[in-house]
């Protein structure tokens, strides 16, 4: 898989994760996870192979399927998804080198800077027993970002507290852009044959 990771968190209490990804085994696709204030976890996809892929990685409370719009930008993220909008704005970008670096650098290497630096983790088994490890080419701190759903403003821009719980991380405390390539290793098979119901090949 290859593309983006944005993650923000607004005054109203809600914070949003949205995956923008040019390349996976379902081709280019969008999501939306969403954690209400009161904790509820919403994931928002545009189709059902899409959800049914996502919901084989991550656990979520409720899953709504319809038109997922995400439109990048040189400044950033542009979502609108079920009557909300979200807005997000980046700063100066920090590249990270050596984009052909191997599976075990992600773990053993970045992994305990990104903890000491973001307190994230690169490497990790999701809720449903995938693998996955989180390769990052580019991180973009957040300068801006508005939010609302149905035209209620969702407030000023906080960190991305408290947790999320969609998987084995949470997103960087500071609101952020992250170009991600993820690799995901299945060992029950279950994501490889969601794969192929709907391509006809495994991932």
């Amino acid at each position: 898989m290859e593309g983006v990771i944005a993650a923000a968190g607004f005054a109203s209490g809600d914070r949003v994760v949205i995956g923008h990804w040019v390349r996976s085994p379902l081709g280019a696709m969008d999501d939306v996870m969403w954690a209400e204030p009161d904790g509820t976890r919403v994931l928002y996809a545009a189709d059902e192979r899409a959800a049914e892929f996502i919901t084989a990685v991550y656990r979520f409370d409720r899953v709504e399927v319809g038109p997922v719009l995400v439109d990048r930008t040189a400044e950033g993220l542009h979502v609108r998804v079920a009557g909300r909008e979200v807005h997000l704005h980046g700063g100066r970008s920090v590249p990270i080198p050596w984009r052909g670096r191997p599976a075990w650098v992600t773990r053993w290497v970045e992994g305990p800077i990104a903890r000491a630096l973001l307190r994230v983790r690169t490497y990790g088994t999701s809720p449903t027993g995938v693998h996955e490890w989180y390769r990052a080419d580019r991180w973009t701190p957040l300068r801006d970002a508005t939010g609302s759903i149905d035209g209620r403003d969702l407030g000023t821009m906080t960190p991305v507290r408290p947790a999320c719980r969609f998987g084995f991380s949470e997103p960087p405390r500071r609101p952020s852009l992250t170009s991600v390539r993820p690799l995901l290793d299945d060992p029950a098979g279950h994501l490889d044959r969601v794969v192929e119901s709907h391509t006809g090949v495994g991932s």
